[in-house]
C-alpha cells in the first residue's frame, strides 16, 4: 500500500501555460490530493469514484510523490505564504 500525493498550483497560472494540466473541473488556486492505494491506477480511480471533479486524465500528466505505507514517515507538511525576512 502507499500514499498517493498530487498537488498542483495554479496561482501564477498564465496564457503562456496554456498546456499546463487541469486537475479540477472548478476553479482553483491550488489542489491537493492524498489517497492511499495498492497502484496509481487504483488511486486514480477511487479519485474519480467520488464525483468530485478530479480530472484523472490531467492527473496522469503529473508525478505524484508516493510514500510507502510500510514504515513510518513525515507525510505532510505545508507553509504557505511564508516570507522570509531574517
Amino acid at each position: 500500500m502507499n500514499l498517493y500525493i498530487w498537488r498542483h498550483n495554479k496561482t501564477y497560472h498564465s496564457h503562456s501555460m496554456i498546456d499546463e494540466p487541469c486537475v479540477l473541473n472548478e476553479f482553483y488556486l491550488d489542489a491537493l490530493a492524498v489517497v492511499a492505494a495498492p497502484s496509481v491506477d487504483e488511486a486514480l480511480q477511487m479519485l474519480a469514484a467520488r464525483n468530485e471533479g478530479w480530472r484523472v486524465e490531467d492527473l496522469r500528466k503529473l508525478e505524484p510523490q508516493v510514500i510507502p505505507l510500510d514504515e513510518g514517515g513525515v507525510v505532510f507538511t505545508q507553509v504557505r505564504g511564508a516570507i522570509d525576512h531574517l
